[in-house]
């Protein structure tokens, strides 16, 4: 059960006229902190010269600082504005999972059999069936299929049927682009994918350009894992030493066709991208059906999907993913939009005994909401990872989930999982791990990221100049510069820099085109991590 959570307080405090006038000549809302101690702090003018940078100019801001312990509110500005908070969506879907799911839950893949043996010969159907695991390399894939051979079957008479229908069949988020169908933090969900690394980006493979080795010669292409469920279409050219590298990667929309294009330079680097399959389900089957070969077991039939396999089945072979608690550290630390929606799934199915969906998990996020304080009738959730533009969500909606967490027994678990800023491992910094280098705020904040064109949020944890825990949500949304990170590092600097008494605003860095600092998209989001 959670804790109750005392509400926070959020008298308003008066502001001068003068004031007020200055504040909406710069496009912002006065921000108003409660109570005796904020005017004395200088928090709220701190927050608000930051808040005032041009770069906010017609943009709109919801942001919301309280103390962690008693929930007073120490700054506000529009608290209950509902604004699109990207991937900070990631923090309600993932408390919901360690709650409704447990620390525990892992996924499994199962094979399974209703045919009888004869000698080396199983004499009807096998079945890969899959719960949603976003973590299933080739290499399990490869795992199960040893253990098949290894129980002495050399060949299946019947079919290989993947069995998916753990969750529903659509595939996509609600409004998620179009343009991004090819991209990989925006691949298919299904109940049985295939992840081509440890980063876990299920429903992908990599392909690699090699320049060939003279002007006028085709690249060399490889893909990971190796599959012939793609189809490479190599338009590329290799270009004299020095030319361009226009390298484009992409796959054609409803087909396993990846188109390769542009010029590489003799000598040149090699191009590593990401790209997403059409239809999950295939490529996991596909995968095991060839690694099923490479043990010597043959499967006569065609693979068949989405048939569920019947409950007399007996198992075969099994493998588990890691615990949810683990799994936490890629999905938040890399901001993975796919682990978001298969727990979202994953969710749904356990509250209904229905095919997982969007619409059955969401309402059960909602229904762990509640209870952690926070109104589900006040935000718009339509996904679990924030991908979509139609999801709303307040600053002040997160303050009370940041709060009501720190009194669950998994805290500790979801708490590791944030990013940390200026930790340079990928798997411990994640998306803040070149972020407020230098400064106080640095290995002190435990925040969540979030950025879309013209949306960008940070949510989590700060220790105050005395030690004081801080919650903190800036949502800025928008805005029309490509970053506005330097203003949500300036405001949670200036959080790591108070005390009490006293705050200076911390004067936001100018923004470089040079530099990485999640830009348009999370920067994990941009492959390879450029974090």
């Amino acid at each position: 059960m959670s804790r109750p959570v005392r509400r926070v307080n959020t008298r308003m405090r008066h502001w001068i006229w003068p004031a007020v006038l200055a504040v909406a000549a710069a496009g912002l809302s006065a921000g108003s902190p409660a109570g005796a101690d904020s005017d004395r702090s200088g928090l709220p003018e701190a927050i608000d010269a930051i808040l005032g940078d041009p770069r906010m100019e017609g943009g709109v801001a919801s942001v919301v600082v309280a103390d962690s312990a008693s929930g007073d509110v120490l700054y506000q500005h529009l608290p209950s504005g509902r604004l699109m908070p990207a991937s900070n969506t990631k923090l309600l879907t993932s408390a919901a999972a360690m709650e409704l799911l447990g620390p525990d839950h892992r996924f499994t893949t199962d094979v399974l059999t209703t045919a009888q043996r004869r000698g080396p010969v199983l004499r009807g159907d096998l079945y890969l069936r899959g719960t949603g695991d976003p973590t299933t390399l080739a290499k399990d894939y490869d795992q199960l299929a040893a253990k098949i051979a290894d129980s002495g079957i050399e060949r299946v008479s019947g079919r290989l049927v993947a069995d998916d229908t753990r969750f529903d069949d659509k595939r996509i988020g609600d409004t998620w682009g179009g343009d991004d169908e090819s991209s990989y933090y925006a691949a298919q969900i299904s109940a049985l994918s295939v992840a081509p690394d440890t980063d876990y980006d299920t429903g992908t493979v990599i392909v690699e350009v090699e320049p060939g080795a003279r002007a006028g010669a085709k690249p060399r292409v490889r893909v990971t894992p190796k599959t012939d469920y793609v189809d490479i279409d190599l338009r590329a050219t290799t270009v004299a030493e020095g030319g361009d590298d226009t390298i484009a990667v992409e796959r054609q929309h409803g087909k396993n066709v990846i188109t390769v294009s542009g010029t590489v330079p003799v000598g040149g680097d090699t191009t590593k991208e990401w790209a997403t399959v059409w239809e999950p389900t295939g490529y996991a089957a596909a995968v095991f059906r060839d690694a099923l070969a490479a043990h010597g077991v043959k499967v006569s039939g065609p693979t068949r999907s989405g048939l569920a396999t019947p409950k007399k089945a007996r198992e075969l072979a099994t493998h588990d993913s890691m615990p949810l608690k683990d799994l936490l550290i890629p999905f938040m630390k890399l901001s993975n939009n796919m682990h978001a929606e298969s727990l979202t799934k994953a969710m749904g199915h356990k509250a209904t005994g229905r095919a997982g969906s969007w619409g059955d998990g969401i309402a059960a996020i909602g229904g762990y909401l509640k209870t952690a304080g926070v109104d589900p009738g006040k935000i718009r959730q339509v996904d679990g990872s924030g991908l979509s533009r139609k999801d709303n969500v307040a600053a002040e909606q997160y303050i009370e989930l940041l709060r009501s967490a720190k009194g669950e027994p998994w805290f500790a678990d979801w708490y590791t999982s944030l990013p940390v800023a200026c930790e340079p491992d990928k798997f411990v910094g994640g998306t803040l791990r070149t972020r407020m280098c230098g400064t106080p705020a640095a290995r002190n904040v435990h925040a969540k990221t979030g950025t879309l064109t013209g949306a960008s949020a940070l949510s989590g944890y700060v220790k105050d100049k005395n030690g004081r825990e801080l919650v903190f949500s800036i949502i800025l949304n928008n805005y029309l510069p490509s970053s506005v990170k330097a203003l949500e590092d300036a405001i949670v600097v200036t959080l790591a820099s108070s005390t009490e008494d006293k705050a200076v605003p911390v004067k936001p860095r100018a923004t470089r085109a040079a530099q990485q600092d999640g830009g348009e998209l999370e920067c994990s989001w941009r492959k390879p991590v450029r974090c």
